[in-house]
Parts: structure tokens; sequence; C-alpha cells
């Protein structure tokens, strides 16, 4: 079993450091426009041959209220009639993209995002559901993860009975706080009786996993009022805790510029915060997995990091990492073998583009040999906390020392701080370091300098 991870306050102010969070690797920011459908194909058709498993992302983008910190790719509307036209560009892209995979390719992940995927009815869903079967290979024996987000403002008992019916088996349950204060202040109205008939729903209907996501740093939080969120969230025993940094970046994300940027928590607080969650969490009985999850020591993430089988996508931590990604709908990406690409994020765009029979491709990148060495890396630290040196070499035919040479200052500093311990044979994240597991991937990350850190969140 992995060390518990060690609070350490003085290494967290000096490593706290803005920086990518690590779903792909190069990330998104590093897309180009020159990548296209000609691409996309191409990797299909190698898909295709390899006969690789499938994991498909499908994007809901609508929403009915704006919640203020969103940073998510979202259209808000309470005419639940703009789901028509876009469900219907969704099913011509489903059928496009299905023509060039073989349907013995099964799907072993499915992950409806948004947006809120329960703004569709469930006639809606319904359809859509029966047209990914009809084009793709989806389990019927419910071994597969069949994900999806809910709002439990948009969900009932008979929601819940419908996406059991249609195959999901997988919830993922926005939360962020219970704090009625907090709730106000940034439009999210929410107790904790919806949220508990939902699960109660979930757990009835035999659902495999339930997630649950909160959000620390939001204005009008105190160390004292997000403790009572926590204990109440533990209480209702989900699978698995999204614990995320709020990133107040209003000049990126207009909603963001509703919240008053006097309500939000200090630095200071906002550490206080944090570390009451973990011991909180932690005391209950959760794992840290590392990047603001946690899960119980049985759930499947738990125990493929136990086992080094761990990964990590543009689905977050994964034990599918092995499938091709497919990106559905408006600004979804793909990552398709040495891959990325992502469809337009302008709603009209994407509609308009597959109205004319073409694919939504935006831009994207194909790794070189360089970024699938330190993909493999970032993925190792990220996801493992080590990495053994010989494994890499033999893969990459490198000389791990020689080709990072540049690094090792960095490295030892990182070591004499306590961070890590680095040795001949590897390189391993140590308690006090698992917190800040980014600022050592960023090491290996060499597109990171050439980009404002503005971009990014903070590590904690």
């Amino acid at each position: 079993m992995l060390d518990a991870i060690r609070w350490d306050t003085d290494l967290i102010r000096r490593y706290d450091l803005a920086g990518p969070r690590y779903t792909s690797y190069p990330t998104a920011v590093q897309f180009n426009s020159q990548v296209g459908t000609f691409d996309l194909f191409h990797a299909l058709r190698d898909s295709r041959k390899a006969q690789r498993p499938l994991s498909l992302y499908v994007h809901v983008p609508f929403c009915a209220n704006i919640c203020y910190y969103c940073a998510c790719n979202k259209v808000i509307t309470k005419d639940r009639g703009r789901a028509l036209p876009y469900l219907q560009r969704l099913e011509q892209e489903i059928q496009l993209i299905a023509c060039h995979l073989d349907p013995a390719q099964k799907v072993e992940q499915l992950h409806f995002g948004g947006g809120t995927p329960t703004f569709l009815s469930h006639d809606e869903l319904r359809q859509l559901m029966a047209h990914l079967r009809k084009h793709f290979n989806l389990l019927d024996d419910d071994s597969g993860d069949y994900g999806i987000e809910i709002d439990p403002r948009e969900a009932d008992w008979s929601t819940m009975g419908l996406l059991r019916e249609l195959g999901f088996n997988r919830v993922s349950i926005g939360l962020q706080d219970l704090d009625p204060a907090v709730q106000r202040a940034v439009n999210r109205l929410q107790s904790l009786e919806e949220t508990r008939a939902v699960i109660d729903a979930a757990r009835t209907l035999q659902f495999r996993s339930i997630n649950i996501d909160l959000i620390y740093g939001l204005p009008k939080q105190t160390p004292e009022n997000f403790a009572r969120t926590v204990e109440e969230v533990i209480t209702l025993q989900p699978d698995r805790l999204s614990v995320f940094n709020y990133a107040h970046l209003p000049e990126r994300f207009m909603p963001q510029r509703r919240i008053n940027s006097n309500e939000l928590p200090t630095p200071a607080q906002k550490l206080e915060i944090l570390q009451h969650t973990i011991e909180q969490l932690t005391t209950a009985g959760y794992r840290y997995i590392g990047m603001d999850h946690f899960a119980l020591p049985d759930d499947e993430l738990a125990i493929a990091q136990e086992e080094s089988t761990l990964q990590r996508n543009f689905q977050g931590y994964t034990t599918h990492g092995h499938c091709d990604l497919i990106g559905l709908g408006v600004s979804a990406i793909s990552q398709i073998g040495d891959l990325y690409c992502q469809n337009s994020s302008d709603l009209a765009q994407y509609q308009n583009a597959l109205a004319s029979a073409q694919l939504a491709t935006s831009r994207g990148l194909l790794c070189n040999a360089d970024d699938r060495l330190r993909r493999t890396v970032i993925q190792q630290l990220i996801c493992n906390f080590s990495l053994e040196f010989v494994p890499i070499e033999h893969a990459f035919n490198i000389d791990f020392q020689g080709y990072f040479g540049e690094l090792w200052p960095q490295l030892h500093d990182m070591a004499k701080d306590g961070l890590i311990e680095l040795d001949s044979e590897g390189i391993t994240v140590l308690p006090a370091g698992r917190l800040l597991v980014r600022s050592v991937c960023m090491v290996f990350d060499v597109y990171l300098e050439q980009h404002s850190r503005r971009r990014f969140s903070r590590v904690i």
C-alpha cells in the first residue's frame, strides 16, 4: 500500500506553481490548426487495423442555469428545444466516425459530460443511446464502465431508472459545496436532500460507482464551513471524490466575473481548507489517488494504483488508458494512438460543419518521438508516484540520465527538498511530494516555458 501523503506547508508554498493538469502530454495548449480531418481518418484506420478497444466521450453542452465558477464549454439556455438540432448533428458525427472503425472494436468505456447531460429529455437520451448502440459495439452485459455526469437539480428517480436501463452504471455528481451562502455566491442552490435522493436512487438501482465533485476556494468558503460540507459528504459514502482547486480566471471565463473576488478565501485559508479536507477523508478511509482525487481502497482506481496499472487521459484517472478515446460533440477531444484532435468549441461552427457532411475537427497535434517519451515519464509519475529508468530506456532506446541531463539539477533540488527520492534506478515521489506531483511532472514538460503560466491553475 502507498504511504499516506504528508502535509508540508513550507514545501507547498515553494512548489505551488501554476501548471497543467496533464490529462494529456503534450497538453491541449499545444494543439494547432494544421491537424484536421485527414489526420483523424488516418488515425481511425490505424485503430481499426490494430483492433484497439474504444472509450467514447459524448459532450452535451447545455445547462439551464449558469454556475459562476464554471470553466466548461457550455450553452446556457432555458429553451430545451435547442438540444434537437444539436442532437441531429451529433448523430451525424457518430455515423461519420463509426464507419471508419470496425464493429468488432468494443466500447469498454463511455462517458457523457457537459454541460448537463440530463438537460436532454428522456426520449432524447433514449434516441441518442440507441444511435450509439447502432453504430458502436457497446457492451450489453454491464461489464463496461459507462458513466454520466449528474446535476441533482436536473435528475430524479425516474431519470436514474432510465439511465440504468440505458446501460449507465457509474454516476458523477456535481455538488461543489453545501453551505447556502457559498451556493448563493456562485449561483448554484442545491440541497443535501436533492443530492442524497439521487445517490439513494443510484444505490437502489445498483449503479456500480458514485463519484462526488467538490470545489475548494469558492467565495465565502471558510475552513469551518467547508469541513461541515466534507463531513456531510462522507456520510453519503461515495466510492470516489474529486476535490478541485477553484482557479479564479475572470479574464478567461466570463461567468467568473460575477464572483466578488473580495469574498474569495485567502491563499492561507485555501491551504487550511485543503489540509482539513485531506485529514477528514483519510480518517474516513479514503485513499489519495493524486491530482485532487480520492477513492475507497476497494475502488478500481485504488486497486489499479496498487498494481501500477493506473493511467490518465482526457477522462481523468482511468483504468482504460489502453483504449482509443473518441470525443463526440462540440469541443470534444479524441486521443487515437499518437493523434490528439479537438472539435470546434463554437456550437454554430460545429453544427454547420456537420450540416455540410464534414467533421468538425478544428485543431490537434501528432506526437513525435520526444512527446511519446515525455508522455510516458509524466504518466508514470502522476499515476504511480514512481518511475523506473530501465523500462523507459529499453522502450525508447535512450540513456535516461543522458537524455534528460539538463533536468538533473532541478531533480536534485527536489530530492534535497524532500519532494522526491532520486537514485541511479529511478524517481520516487515521497509522501510530502505527492500533493505536488504536478510540479515534478512540469520539470519534464519541454513546452511549458513557451506559454504564460496564467493559462493554468495552481497546483494547490
